[in-house]
C-alpha cells in the first residue's frame, strides 16, 4: 500500500513538474524569462576517484541511472528556456521532498535512492532532479552527481550541470542555481563523463559518505 501511495505521489509530482516545465518553455522569452548566468569556469578533474559505496549499491539497483552514453553531449548550451527548466526543477523538488536522514528513512547510515516517496537526504533530492531533467530532454552525461564538503565541514551531495557557461550546481539547501565557484563548498569528486565511475576535483581527503540532510 505504501509503495502504491509513493508511486501515485511521484506521478502527481512528475505531472506537476512537467506542467511547470512546459510553462517555463513557453514563457522563457517573455515575462517569465530569467537572465542567463554570466559565463564561468568549469571544474577541472584530476584523475580517478574512489566511488562512494552507497552510490555503487544504487547503481546495482538502478543501472540505467548510472550508465554513461558517450554519444551524448558532455555539456549543454544554455538557452533562456533551458535555464528556466533547470531552475524550475531545482525549486519544485526542493519544496516537494521532505529532508530526512538515511537513518530516519531507511535505518541505514548511507543509502542513495530516488526520493520518489517524497522523503530523502541530499543525494536523493539530486538523483530525482536528474531523472526529471533527463525526462525533459537534457543529456544524462552532462548531469553529474557530485560530492562536496559543505559549510559545516560535512560530506554533501549536489548535482552539477555542465554547460557552455561553466558548471552550475543544483542543491537542496537553496532554490538558487549557482556557479560552482559561488557555492562556498569544497569540491571533492563527481561522476565521470566517460565511464561508470568517479573523478577527483582536486581534493585528496574524501568523505566516506554524503549523508548531509
Amino acid at each position: 500500500m505504501r509503495n502504491e501511495f509513493a508511486q501515485r505521489r511521484f506521478s502527481t509530482l512528475r505531472r506537476s513538474v512537467i506542467a511547470a516545465l512546459a510553462l517555463a518553455g513557453l514563457g522563457a522569452t517573455g515575462a517569465l524569462a530569467q537572465a542567463l548566468p554570466a559565463p564561468g569556469l568549469s571544474a577541472v578533474t584530476t584523475g580517478a576517484a574512489r566511488p562512494i559505496a552507497a552510490w555503487a549499491e544504487f547503481c546495482e539497483r538502478y543501472p540505467g541511472e548510472c550508465a554513461v552514453d558517450r554519444t551524448e553531449a558532455a555539456s549543454v548550451t544554455l538557452t533562456p528556456a533551458l535555464w528556466q527548466t533547470i531552475n524550475t526543477v531545482n525549486r519544485r523538488i526542493n519544496r516537494a521532498v521532505e529532508a530526512v536522514t538515511d537513518q530516519e528513512h531507511w535505518r541505514s547510515a548511507d543509502r542513495w535512492d530516488l526520493a520518489e516517496d517524497g522523503r530523502g537526504d541530499c543525494e536523493d533530492f539530486q538523483l530525482l532532479k536528474r531523472r526529471l531533467l533527463v525526462q525533459a530532454g537534457l543529456p544524462r552525461r552532462a548531469l553529474r552527481m557530485t560530492v562536496v564538503i559543505d559549510e559545516k565541514g560535512e560530506g554533501h551531495a549536489v548535482l552539477t550541470v555542465v554547460t557552455n557557461r561553466g558548471d552550475l550546481i543544483l542543491d537542496n539547501k537553496t532554490g538558487t542555481v549557482l556557479p560552482w565557484t559561488q557555492t562556498g563548498y569544497t569540491f571533492v569528486k563527481r561522476e565521470s563523463q566517460d565511464a561508470v565511475g568517479w573523478v577527483a576535483l582536486g581534493r585528496d581527503a574524501s568523505p566516506v559518505t554524503a549523508a548531509n540532510r
